[in-house]
């Protein structure tokens, strides 16, 4: 935040995690910025149109009645309380969620932004279900200013968090169109005269590399997102963490998919820093047979909309989102092979967006650590946006 000056004058909060604030601030709970209201359960009310039905994820239904209208901060009750929304109109608030009124002398944009800056983690509950009391969130210890100056400085973090969020957005953009690049290049496979039609069987081989758990030794366990998206990170776990699941060595190059979210598009390709790691049973490892065809063109295929069909027919069940991934008759499916020069181009495509992935994960991170400080900075008066509107 070097960027900013900091107010002329500050006094001591006399709260340890709030620090020194702005002389002329006002400390105090946060219900003295907003009413916290009940959520309600919609069911009674639902409707093909109308007001919009609000949830932790934002509007997701209609409402045939209003709850409230006007400015409101919305606030999760159980489940994903992390997540504050600020509204501004009618709408109904479900009833894991909680809605407020904006109190006199106080700025619904400031209200909210206060909002995200609360440490929901050591207020919420110790359960399955992470959930908020009206009482702990209201009684939050928190400083502002008069209005004015709330509006200031609400109005300066609107327009500093959509520039860093279009620039999120610009990379992200950048990511799904290089993606559809990809695809269109699979998609040449399809018209291509050279191509051959063969079954994954006879060109991939299925790969088992069992580990043996060592008591004294820690693994780094790997998910994969859905959508093609990578892999993740799990936490380190020892032996005795790691469950009853069997457990296989990942080495750069191999491609993972998911046995239960498979028809999600769960399935990447390994890199260098997933080499040494572990999946469990639940995620099939494959590789391209050598001279048949290369493991990264089977990745951009099986992103194709012939390859999602492929993974959706093979995973079936009724367990919800959990549709097990039946990796026999995947392998049993024709698929249509081009030349290798051909595979080259896609395999230079998939790698080329891997490492630009990476790279853009790490800059997109980086933005939103900047945004997060920089209104925690602000709604605690570590940074003086008066003179910057």
């Amino acid at each position: 935040m070097s960027n900013y000056n900091p107010y002329p004058a500050y006094k001591d909060s006399g709260v340890e995690w709030l620090g020194r604030v702005p002389e002329h601030w006002t400390i105090g709970p946060y219900k003295a910025t907003i009413q916290i209201e009940n959520g309600s359960d919609y069911k009674e009310v639902e409707a093909d149109d109308g007001y919009p039905v609000i949830g932790s994820g934002g509007p997701f239904a209609f409402s045939s009645s209003r709850m409230y209208e006007g400015e409101s901060v919305l606030l999760g009750r159980k489940g994903t309380i992390d997540k504050p929304l600020y509204v501004n109109g009618a709408f109904w608030a479900v009833d894991t969620m909680y809605w407020s009124i904006i109190k006199p002398g106080a700025h619904g944009r400031f209200a909210y932004y206060i909002a995200t800056t609360i440490p929901f983690d050591m207020y919420s509950t110790n359960t399955a279900l992470p959930s908020m009391t009206k009482s702990v969130l209201g009684s939050h210890i928190v400083a502002f200013p008069r209005f004015e100056e709330q509006q200031a400085i609400a109005t300066r973090l609107d327009r500093e968090t959509a520039r860093i969020d279009a620039l999120v957005e610009k990379k992200v953009r950048f990511i799904e169109l290089l993606r559809e690049k990809i695809l269109s290049s699979v998609g040449k496979a399809f018209e291509c005269e050279e191509s051959r039609w063969i079954r994954l069987q006879h060109i991939c081989d299925v790969m088992s590399r069992p580990t043996e758990q060592e008591e004294e030794k820690s693994y780094v366990r790997l998910g994969l997102y859905n959508r093609g998206r990578g892999i993740f990170k799990k936490e380190e776990a020892d032996a005795e963490d790691m469950g009853d699941s069997d457990f296989f060595w990942v080495e750069c190059g191999d491609l993972i998919l998911s046995g239960q979210f498979a028809w999600e598009g769960s399935v990447a390709l390994a890199g260098a820093e997933h080499d040494a790691c572990v999946v469990s049973h639940r995620y099939p490892i494959i590789r391209g047979r050598s001279g048949e065809v290369l493991t990264e063109y089977l990745l951009a295929f099986f992103l194709s909309h012939y390859g999602d069909f492929l993974l959706n027919d093979c995973s079936r069940g009724s367990a919800g989102r959990n549709r097990p991934l039946n990796l026999g008759s995947l392998l049993k499916w024709k698929i249509p092979v081009p030349p290798m020069e051909q595979q080259e181009k896609v395999a230079s495509l998939v790698r080329y967006r891997r490492e630009l992935l990476r790279k853009v994960e790490i800059s997109i991170t980086l933005l939103k650590e900047r945004r997060s400080a920089l209104i925690t900075a602000a709604v605690t008066g570590q940074i003086d946006l008066r003179e910057t509107v």
